[in-house]
C-alpha cells in the first residue's frame, strides 16, 4: 500500500506538470505514454512490438493520435485523419488476402481495435488540453473526478459493498462502491466546479460529473474484461504497485471521446 501510494502522489504531480506545461512537451509525453500502453496490450496477445503485426499497430495508433496539424503534408493536404485510417483499414483487410490468409482477419480485427483504443482515446485527451480559453482547467477536472470516483468505489466498496456489480469481470467491485464513486465524484467536481467554472450551469456541471464517473468505471472494467480474457493481473509493470500504463489510463482514454461526442467541450 506504501509503494502503491508513493507511486500514485509522484505520478499524479508528473501527469499534472506536464498537463500545466501543455504544448509540444504535453503532447510528445502523451505519445510517449500512449506508446507503452500500446505495448502493453500487444504484449497482453503475446504479440512483440517488432513484428509486423506489432508495427502495423502503432503506425494505425499514431495515425490516429498525432494533432491533426503535424498530418498537414502535401501528399495528405486534401485527406483527414480518419479517411487516412479508413484508407489502411482496407488495405490491412487486402492484406489478408495477399498473404493468403497468413495475416488473418482476427489479426486485422486486433490491430484496428487496440490502434482506436489507445490512440482514439489519447488524441481526445490532447484535443481537451487545446480547447480554447479552459483546456487546461477541463483536464484537471476530468482528472479528479475520476480519481475522486476511483477512490470512491475502493473504500466505499470495501466498507459496505455486499452486492457484486460484475463478478465474471471484476470479483472484486460492487454495486455500492460504483454508487460510491459517483457520489464522491460529485462531491470533488462540485467543489472544483465552485472555484474554477467552466459551464454555465450547475445542471450542465451535474450532467458532465456522472457521465465521466459512470463511463469512467465502465472504462475500468473494460479494461477488467481485457485483463481477465488474455490471463494478466496488470497490463504492466511500469509503475510500481499500479501495475502499467493502461492500469491508469483506462478510464481516461474511455470516457475523453464519451464526452467530446455529447459536446460536454462545446
Amino acid at each position: 500500500m506504501k509503494q502503491r501510494m508513493i507511486t500514485g502522489v509522484v505520478g499524479a504531480i508528473v501527469l499534472l506538470s506536464v498537463v500545466v506545461i501543455g504544448g509540444l512537451v504535453f503532447t510528445l509525453a502523451i505519445a510517449a505514454v500512449a506508446s507503452i500502453a500500446m505495448h502493453e496490450l500487444l504484449k497482453m496477445k503475446q504479440i512483440k512490438t517488432y513484428s509486423f503485426m506489432g508495427l502495423v499497430s502503432f503506425l494505425f495508433m499514431w495515425i490516429l493520435l498525432v494533432p491533426e496539424a503535424w498530418m498537414d503534408i502535401p501528399l495528405f493536404q486534401h485527406v483527414s485523419k480518419v479517411e487516412l485510417f479508413l484508407m489502411m483499414i482496407l488495405l490491412l483487410l487486402a492484406l489478408t488476402v495477399v498473404t493468403k490468409n497468413t495475416f488473418t482477419f482476427d489479426e486485422a480485427g486486433f490491430v484496428i481495435l487496440s490502434s482506436v483504443y489507445i490512440g482514439y482515446g489519447f488524441y481526445h485527451l490532447l484535443l481537451t488540453r487545446n480547447v480554447e480559453e479552459n483546456g487546461l482547467v477541463l483536464v484537471f477536472l476530468v482528472l479528479f473526478i475520476i480519481w475522486a470516483a476511483d477512490s470512491g468505489a475502493f473504500f466505499v466498496g470495501k466498507k459496505w459493498g455486499k452486492h457484486k456489480l460484475w463478478p465474471e469481470i471484476s470479483p472484486k467491485k460492487t454495486v455500492e462502491g460504483f454508487a460510491g464513486g459517483i457520489i464522491a465524484a460529485g462531491m470533488i467536481g462540485a467543489v472544483f466546479h465552485h472555484f474554477f467554472p467552466v459551464f454555465s450551469s450547475w445542471m450542465v456541471l451535474a450532467g458532465f460529473i456522472v457521465v465521466t464517473s459512470v463511463f469512467g468505471q465502465l472504462g475500468d472494467l473494460v479494461e477488467s474484461a481485457l485483463k481477465r480474457h488474455y490471463a494478466v493481473k496488470d497490463s504492466g509493470k511500469v509503475l510500481p504497485g499500479h501495475g502499467g500504463i493502461l492500469d491508469r489510463f483506462d478510464s481516461l482514454i474511455f470516457v475523453l471521446p464519451v464526452l467530446h461526442f455529447l459536446h460536454f467541450f462545446g
